[in-house]
């Protein structure tokens, strides 16, 4: 799960004078972060006063649209900034080029891979707890963000997918009409994430869990990031997942919105992943292909006998 990023080093002087203003001091150390895809700049930095904190920065001339992600994730991290399981958003900054945030830098690392059932369990707690806390009508709707994503199989049933597994193909129009039946059970009024890996994951030497990341947050419903965290955990390994169902049950998903979400995302993954390389993202459509394949596996697992 690995981008190809700018270094500390590469940012503007004018950066690393707004940092050192916004932490009172110079830093002296920064340590890049390998996880996630964005281009920019993702560093756990360390002031001359011992100060710590997490920075990330970004302009078009690493890819058009991060910037943009960028400006989105600082409204959120204000929004959500009395919710202890998000870090919280010291400061920002935008010249019109480049966006950076500082962040909260958190005592953790992220889940182990392939995942334990112990890491997963006590992740599924947090994400039960964060889908209670009401989004605000403002937040874009789910059900509608995600309308191109879950009519992907006919994209790869028109243009065709090389490569695709038999198992699928014989069942592409179910598995159409079957996300896009589960299009209208997104909705919700929660807080969701909506990009939930390992990577945008922090586990505390406590074993509490932090949530990262933010530029994709929506409003829907409650079951959603545990829903999509599923896909991660297979990508993994072969963790056994059935024991892990019946608190996302509890949520209010049935079996049927599981298994839709699950093959509405694997349609968008399969699709996506066939498509050219993105700007400044080259490792990019070799982890959608390889996460597609994870929720293929994932939907032979739960289909129906």
């Amino acid at each position: 799960m690995h981008g190809s990023r700018l270094t500390w080093e590469e940012l503007p002087a004018a950066l690393h004078a707004w940092v050192a203003q916004v932490l009172g001091g110079p830093v002296v150390h920064a340590a890049s972060q390998p996880g996630g895809f964005s281009p920019g700049t993702a560093d756990r930095v360390v002031t001359a006063h011992g100060r710590r904190a997490f920075v990330k920065a970004v302009s078009p001339a690493q890819n058009p649209d991060t910037p943009s992600l960028h400006r989105r994730e600082v409204g959120v991290l204000r929004t959500l900034a009395d919710l202890a399981v998000v870090p919280r958003l010291l400061d920002s900054y935008d010249d019109g080029c480049w966006v950076a945030l500082v962040v909260e830098d958190v005592d953790g690392r992220h889940p182990h891979l392939p995942w334990t059932a112990e890491e997963l369990r006590r992740t599924l707690e947090t994400l039960a707890d964060l889908g209670q806390v009401p989004a605000p009508p403002s937040w874009p709707a789910l059900e509608e963000e995600l309308v191109g994503e879950m009519g992907c199989w006919e994209r790869v049933r028109d243009e065709g997918s090389p490569g695709l597994d038999p198992w699928v193909g014989d069942r592409l129009e179910a598995l159409h009409a079957l996300a896009l039946r589960t299009l209208p059970r997104l909705a919700g009024d929660g807080v969701v994430h909506t990009d939930l890996r390992a990577d945008n994951l922090l586990v505390q030497p406590d074993g509490r869990v932090r949530v990262v990341d933010w530029p994709w947050a929506s409003r829907g419903a409650r079951w959603v990031d545990s829903v999509t965290l599923l896909l991660n955990v297979r990508w993994s390994g072969g963790l056994d997942l059935r024991p892990h169902l019946p608190v996302i049950r509890s949520l209010g998903a049935t079996d049927g919105d599981i298994l839709g979400l699950l093959a509405g995302l694997t349609g968008f993954l399969t699709h996506a992943s066939g498509r050219p390389p993105a700007p400044g993202l080259p490792t990019l459509r070799r982890f959608q292909a390889e996460q597609a394949a994870a929720g293929v596996a994932l939907l032979r697992e739960l289909w129906p006998a």
